[in-house]
């Protein structure tokens, strides 16, 4: 009976430092809902939501009909969108090609992979302006998604779960008389499923989010992303926080709803490699 009650007792305790864990951590998604809905002059006013009467979405109104958001949204919606796909695909085949062929230089190859994760993106942002210019990529889209077509984690991520797929399984399927990218194909990425969508999400968020590096490249406002359009809402003298608010609050929804599609992916492939059956 005693270790009954001590197995509740800890289940309850367990159950009220996650809930005071949960509490914190949407503390600052609260107020940023609340932020949306006030008036410039309730922004600081109120910790959280002002009375009933003083909610208003204009903010909202404001963002879309004296900004470009929308067009904003559009872009980021491809360019990451476009990120993803070519990411995905590459990393995945060299990811396969890591894990189940064995080639000369093979050694070195990975090696040189292995250090480049360790060269902050600052120090290639000037040599890889400079080639971007002289390819006629500048203030287009493709100096966005062509620089970010490989990611050396994301073959390694590929690597680790590919590696678990039984070679007597490839060796039928070349007996079948399979290619070798139909084998990639149909048979290695459908086992992968767990790892793609883990890595589509980190993929989405890195490009979804990223600020520095379009900055750069695009010069123009129609090109403009989500981040680098909410940046033009701070102004020298003052800044519209309400629409600011807005347009974060609205420029997370996308990853948010990912991630609520594809969580039970994200920690499946996750733990994919963790344990070697």
């Amino acid at each position: 009976m005693s270790k009954s009650i001590g197995s509740n007792f800890a289940r309850v305790m367990i159950a009220m430092l996650l809930i005071v864990c949960a509490l914190i951590t949407l503390t600052p998604i609260v107020w940023l809902v609340a932020a949306t809905l006030k008036n410039p002059d309730d922004i600081f006013h109120y910790t959280f939501f002002p009375p009933i009467r003083a909610l208003t979405l204009d903010n909202f109104r404001d963002l879309f009909h004296l900004t470009h958001f929308g067009r904003f949204m559009v872009n980021s919606v491809f360019t990451t969108g476009a990120t993803v796909l070519v990411q995905l695909f590459f990393s995945s085949l060299a990811g396969f090609a890591l894990a189940k062929y064995e080639f000369k230089g093979k050694s070195a190859v990975t090696g040189l992979m292995l250090a480049t994760l360790m060269l902050p993106a600052s120090v290639t942002m000037a040599p890889l302006y400079d080639l971007l210019y002289h390819m006629h990529m500048v203030d287009q889209y493709a100096g966005i998604i062509v620089p970010g077509a490989v990611s050396v984690f994301g073959i390694f991520l590929f690597r680790q779960a590919i590696v678990q797929v039984p070679d007597e399984l490839l060796q039928a399927a070349r007996l079948d008389g399979c290619s070798e990218f139909r084998i990639y194909w149909d048979i290695v990425m459908p086992v992968s499923r767990p790892m793609i969508g883990a890595f589509c999400l980190m993929s989405f968020m890195g490009a979804w989010n990223s600020f520095l590096w379009p900055q750069i490249i695009l010069h123009h406002d129609n090109l403009f992303t989500v981040p680098i359009g909410l940046n033009q809402l701070l102004g020298v003298y003052s800044s519209k926080y309400g629409m600011l608010m807005a347009g974060t609050l609205v420029g997370v929804l996308p990853v948010a709803a990912l991630f609520m599609l594809l969580q039970k992916e994200f920690v499946a492939g996750l733990t994919s490699g963790a344990v070697k059956g």
